[in-house]
């Protein structure tokens, strides 16, 4: 007798469910994205000495002024040779400066800053600079490991999609005493051929963030990326 209400419970349970699912609107498919095929110009193939091709995709969108100038110094061969000359274990490795030590850059004019919302995570490629927010001009760096403090201080201008063990690779040091080279360095089309998406403007910064971005910035001019010695004009 229990087993027979026991199978009519679990009998109820099941045409309730039944009617249930019926009254329910069907639920449409959801259509899979598909992310747009990125522009060969805006992917940036770093040939280097550790015996691969670091492949960065640019973002255009974030900081339109820097991608192009990167884009147009790596074209002309301006970085093929030089050396990673500042690379610190857990932070970050430093090149595209054409002296070699942290003071020179291109002939090009100094860059208003395009601080962005990409965050200083491994493997995001950043624009060097001296003390003057405005002052980037060739020299970038890569993260070997986040460093979220950075946001917002330094333009952030893409990230590493392939290759990230070459980077890895880069000989340390400050200066390195074998140091590692930039083979060759170019994009992959000359000339941008995909329309872009507006830039993302920044929002102001509260004061918490404030006050914690100028700890920041007392930070690094302690020590690491900015470039350090007076530019050779």
């Amino acid at each position: 007798m229990r087993l027979k209400i026991l199978l009519a419970t679990v009998t109820g349970l099941f045409a309730c469910h039944a009617a249930f699912a019926q009254e329910a609107a069907p639920v449409a498919p959801v259509a899979p994205v598909t992310a747009p095929a990125p522009d060969p110009a805006n992917i940036l193939d770093l040939e280097l000495s550790t015996g691969g091709t670091v492949k960065i995709l640019m973002r255009p969108d974030k900081a339109p002024h820097h991608v192009e100038r990167i884009r147009t110094l790596a074209n002309r061969g301006f970085y093929d040779g030089l050396v990673f000359h500042r690379v610190i274990e857990g932070f970050m490795a430093q090149g595209g400066d054409p002296s070699g030590d942290g003071s020179g850059g291109s002939e090009l004019p100094d860059l208003k800053a395009e601080f962005n919302d990409m965050p200083h995570v491994r493997g995001v490629l950043s624009m060097a600079r001296a003390e003057a927010e405005d002052s980037a001009n060739s020299q970038f760096f890569i993260m070997l490991s986040p460093m979220l403090r950075l946001d917002g201080k330094y333009t952030a201008v893409g990230r590493v999609i392939s290759g990230m063990q070459y980077v890895d690779a880069i000989e340390r040091g400050e200066p390195p005493a074998n140091p590692s080279r930039i083979v060759r360095a170019r994009t992959e089309a000359a000339e941008p051929t995909l329309p872009v998406a507006a830039a993302t403007a920044t929002a102001p910064a509260t004061p918490v963030e404030d006050a914690v971005g100028k700890k920041a910035v007392e930070s690094v001019l302690r020590g690491d990326l900015q470039e350090d010695k007076p530019k050779k004009k």
